[in-house]
């Protein structure tokens, strides 16, 4: 039993001795402080920037989407791409694309802001100092405001402007010829001009056409306001066309005269067969109106060409094609991301880039004034035209109903410069002007069906019909 303590005792002095020591390593360790926990990642916002163009165009803002990646520390922004406008507008309505900003058509803005489907952006571009004011065109700021509010951003303006082929319409030729030919700067030229460009191009013998512009209120729009007519009622909320309005009718008078020249534009059978692009790149058909898109397109087809501004009839007019971004709302949590996004898509750099494809034509005038933009060794030689004529342009009012309007008047409009003869112009514009308040006014009601007279015009038009006539002849040729 005294062995057997003797052990046991040994033990327990082993044992204590081992805490004592570890109780003094401790002890000597406990002024030391804890590591501290290692840096957190940051939580990175993720957004979706839609968009549509030409694979150039695509690949250009993905380029760009990419340099913002590669520089951002706390936004990740991936890109989808759709080939048209229409096409993303119906995946983004229909609920299958969600983007947080998006490339709008200043056509669909009305029905966007019907739809709730956009953010105000005035406040947050102020707090990014975004000089709206300075840099970008007014026209197009203008363009893409509305309740004293920037509903989207101004990406993109390109005012419509006249393509010629300069093999067909050369101007030292004609000045040589003693015709009328504008001024060498290309600043513009009136309606005897274009007329007499129209003319010198078109040439029996190598089967030519002088000239081609598309029956439509837009197409049509920059001859109207250029002599002084109107196209809408309105300036906002248009109740009806007004091209039975005597400016407006005069306009008319002198441009179908002409347009509806059967030896000047192309025949029923020639469009059939062919796009007036196509005839354009073809090299038979010397001048059809157009945007900056056209630009890369004709490059590529091998055609010489150059551009002029839209005829005057009076006055420099013309309408524009023009995009913005605008920003989805709703995320509250991510549009200060979305935000500062679009503050990088508008700086210079990202914007030079997109305009070097040829296909943009930048809002922001501090690239549209480049060489980025101009290409000077490219085609257009005069590309100043585009950004000249951004000042001429004439936005038609922000509707819902512009795709139903177009499809409404467009027989008519095609008669317009098909038609052999009319008896009356005007009254023929005024029953255009009156099919039009079937949409645009809901509310009309006409007080009496008009009868219908002798000739089968309308009722109600002017006298003296025999004097309104447009001077078209009724043996207009068919090739």
């Amino acid at each position: 039993m005294g062995r057997f303590g003797w052990r046991t005792g040994a033990v327990v002095v082993v044992v204590a001795l081992s805490v004592l020591v570890g109780m003094v390593m401790l002890a000597e360790g406990s002024d030391e402080k804890p590591a501290p926990p290692g840096p957190s990642k940051p939580t990175m916002a993720q957004l979706d920037f839609a968009v549509w163009g030409s694979k150039e165009e695509i690949a250009a803002y993905k380029s760009v989407v990419d340099d913002y990646n590669a520089a951002s520390l706390d936004t990740n922004v991936t890109m989808s791409s759709w080939p048209s406008a229409a096409a993303m507008l119906a995946d983004v309505r229909a609920g299958k694309a969600k983007p947080d900003l998006y490339l709008l058509p200043r056509s669909e803005l009305a029905a966007t802001i019907a739809d709730k489907a956009n953010l105000p952006l005035l406040d947050l571009v102020n707090e990014r100092e975004i000089p709206i004011g300075d840099d970008f065109a007014r026209e197009a700021v203008q363009a893409f405001s509305v309740d004293d509010d920037l509903q989207c951003m101004p990406y993109t303006v390109s005012p419509m402007v006249i393509y010629y082929n300069t093999d067909l319409v050369d101007f030292d030729a004609m000045e040589a010829e003693d015709l009328p030919v504008p001024k060498p700067d290309h600043s513009g030229w009136n309606l005897a001009e274009f007329r007499a460009a129209a003319e010198f191009a078109s040439r029996p013998r190598q089967n030519t056409r002088g000239v081609y512009i598309e029956p439509t209120l837009r197409g049509l729009a920059p001859f109207i306001y250029s002599g002084g007519g109107q196209v809408f009622n309105e300036e906002s909320d248009p109740t009806s066309l007004t091209l039975g309005e005597d400016s407006s009718t005069d306009a008319l008078r002198q441009t179908l005269e002409l347009l509806r020249d059967p030896r000047l534009t192309l025949s029923a059978k020639q469009l059939g067969q062919r796009t007036p692009l196509q005839w354009f790149e073809r090299g038979k058909l010397a001048m059809i109106a157009g945007f900056r898109g056209l630009t890369p397109e004709l490059r590529q087809a091998g055609v010489n060409f150059d551009v002029m501004p839209m005829p005057s009839l009076g006055s420099n007019q013309t309408v524009g094609d023009l995009n913005g971004i605008c920003l989805s709302p709703g995320r509250p949590s991510r549009t200060e991301a979305a935000a500062n996004f679009l503050s990088y898509l508008v700086a210079d750099e990202p914007v030079g880039k997109l305009a070097e494809t040829g296909y943009l034509q930048p809002a922001k005038l501090t690239v549209a004034l480049t060489d980025e933009f101009l290409q000077p060794d490219l085609q257009p030689a005069h590309a100043g035209v585009f950004t000249q004529s951004v000042r001429n342009m004439i936005m038609p009012p922000l509707m819902t109903q512009g795709a139903q309007l177009q499809a409404l008047v467009k027989t008519d409009l095609e008669n317009l410069l098909t038609t052999p003869y009319f008896e009356d112009l005007q009254a023929s514009l005024r029953a255009i002007d009156e099919k039009s308040r079937s949409l645009l006014d809901p509310d009309y009601e006409p007080s009496e069906s008009p009868s219908e007279s002798a000739s089968g015009e309308p009722s109600g038009a002017a006298s003296g019909a025999s004097d309104a006539s447009d001077g078209a002849t009724d043996d207009r040729s068919r090739d």
